[in-house]
């Protein structure tokens, strides 16, 4: 089973959306096998988004990561990392769906770039195992759990 990392952003948080948000992923079939309600430091954001590190706005990033809570997550199921990107929806509120998750919740992502746009989720493998090991280190376990709705989502 493939697993990726998902994170409500502080907006997702301060908004009330997180249950929204894991009812979503779990009536979509997906498992939870880590969950972290924390507020997370500088440094773990810096590696997080090092991707945008020369980008203009990477300070404003940074700061409004680290303003309030976030919810970290690790999901696993068949097309996980496909299927979950499919759920959260297009980066821009304007041009996303209705029904996906950006789409229902999203506002603007001009508030100070990208960050009204409530979510993250893994793009691809390599960075789900990544975000994974960076947000939830060896000695916070992810939990290895078998539901018993499992036979009934998947053959």
């Amino acid at each position: 089973m493939e697993q990726t990392f998902i994170l409500i952003k502080p907006d997702g948080v301060q908004r009330a959306l997180v249950g929204e948000i894991i009812s979503r992923f779990e009536k979509k079939g997906f498992f939870l096998r880590g969950l972290k309600f924390t507020k997370a430091d500088r440094p773990t954001i810096e590696k997080h988004y090092k991707n945008s590190i020369a980008k203009p706005y990477f300070d404003m990033l940074v700061d409004y990561m680290i303003s309030s809570p976030v919810v970290a997550m690790v999901w696993e199921g068949k097309g996980v990392i496909a299927g979950g990107r499919k759920l959260i929806g297009s980066t821009d509120p304007l041009a996303t769906m209705p029904g996906t998750i950006r789409g229902d919740f999203s506002i603007d992502i001009g508030r100070k770039i990208q960050h009204g746009n409530v979510i993250h989720g893994s793009d691809s493998l390599e960075e789900a195992k990544d975000e994974i090991a960076l947000w939830f280190p060896e000695e916070e376990r992810i939990v290895n759990w078998h539901s018993s709705l499992q036979p009934w989502i998947y053959e």
